[in-house]
């Protein structure tokens, strides 16, 4: 057990919790959970703790974020190992393979839809070459029941270029094109730095700010550069960006985005990362990116933020009828 406080915080959820005795979750908020606490309490409930959780809700919108928050404490308070699914609109407590709880929305769920088990897996097409960034959604969609391929699949497919002038125009032809000409479901991200006194720039650029076909250095080097008269930290923020697009034939696009907000350091920092890591400064933590591990940044950054927005929204949108 630690004295750790933990957060999450977007612009529609923001949580303040800790491990403590006999802890319980209210809200400051006028609006109503729809949480199963009760259910829970019964499930982590110490019996000399109580339910060991205390959770203040500053802003509520989602039962899978608020559910998620709570494991996420348990998981590192007491090496838990859970997770939470979400599977036809239900949300699902699961443990090392077994089911402690199941959540249902208040529609219900089809019963053929949500225990067909000899279903035909679908397939989700990644507009990426990247086989780590593959890596990463195939253990995200496997859970939710999907096959997970990306271009180096098709290698016949022309490169789509990203002429939009923001990162959904670039993120939507990725998806669209690829959904149209393969006549798959597609999920394609575009990511980037935003320096507010820039005026968003580099943005939708940023692989390519000092020229095309620059190195990192080289784009460090420039960003320094432009920022080079801005002499207080304060003034250099900055966010990084994501926005994931999933494009499906007959289908009306989802689009999902999130930021990482910090600051543009006056020199590079730490050896992990790539792009801009090692200017960019996390939040109010005084550490780069680059000095982050890499379970650290999954956990906190802005594709880590996007991709659990998705995941909230994903399964409702991929039920709803085609156009």
């Amino acid at each position: 057990m630690t004295n750790k406080i933990y957060e999450y915080k977007d612009d529609q959820d923001w949580y303040v919790g800790s491990y403590s005795v006999f802890g319980g979750i209210r809200t400051l908020t006028d609006d109503e959970l729809e949480f199963p606490l009760f259910d829970l309490a019964k499930i982590f409930r110490d019996e000399e703790r109580g339910f060991p959780l205390s959770v203040t809700v500053l802003r509520y919108g989602s039962a899978y974020r608020l559910l998620s928050f709570v494991v996420d404490i348990l998981n590192q308070e007491v090496d838990r190992n859970l997770e939470v699914i979400q599977r036809q609109g239900a949300l699902l407590l699961v443990e090392n393979g077994q089911l402690l709880h199941v959540e249902l929305p208040k529609e219900g769920v089809n019963v053929q839809d949500f225990f067909e088990t000899n279903k035909v897996r679908e397939t989700l097409l990644i507009a990426t070459r990247n086989e780590g960034k593959t890596k990463e959604f195939r253990a995200i969609f496997d859970k939710l029941g999907y096959d997970v391929e990306n271009l180096n699949d098709y290698p016949d497919l022309p490169e789509v270029a990203e002429t939009g002038m923001t990162f959904e125009e670039n993120a939507r032809l990725k998806a669209e094109t690829i959904s149209q000409l393969t006549g798959k479901m597609v999920l394609a991200d575009d990511s980037g730095l935003k320096v507010d006194v820039l005026g968003g720039l580099p943005g939708v650029w940023s692989a390519r700010f000092a020229g095309v076909g620059a190195t990192d250095q080289e784009n460090n080097a420039k960003l320094l550069h432009e920022l080079a008269m801005v002499f207080e930290l304060k003034d250099r923020s900055a966010q990084f960006h994501t926005t994931l697009v999933v494009a499906s034939p007959g289908k009306e696009s989802l689009v999902v985005e999130a930021d990482w907000p910090g600051y543009i350091n006056f020199e590079p920092k730490g050896e992990n990362g790539f792009g801009y890591d090692p200017l960019f400064l996390v939040g109010e933590t005084g550490k780069s990116s680059a000095e982050l591990t890499l379970e650290e940044k999954n956990s906190q950054s802005h594709r880590a933020l996007a991709v659990k927005k998705l995941l909230e929204v994903f399964p409702s949108w991929q039920s709803k009828p085609s156009l």
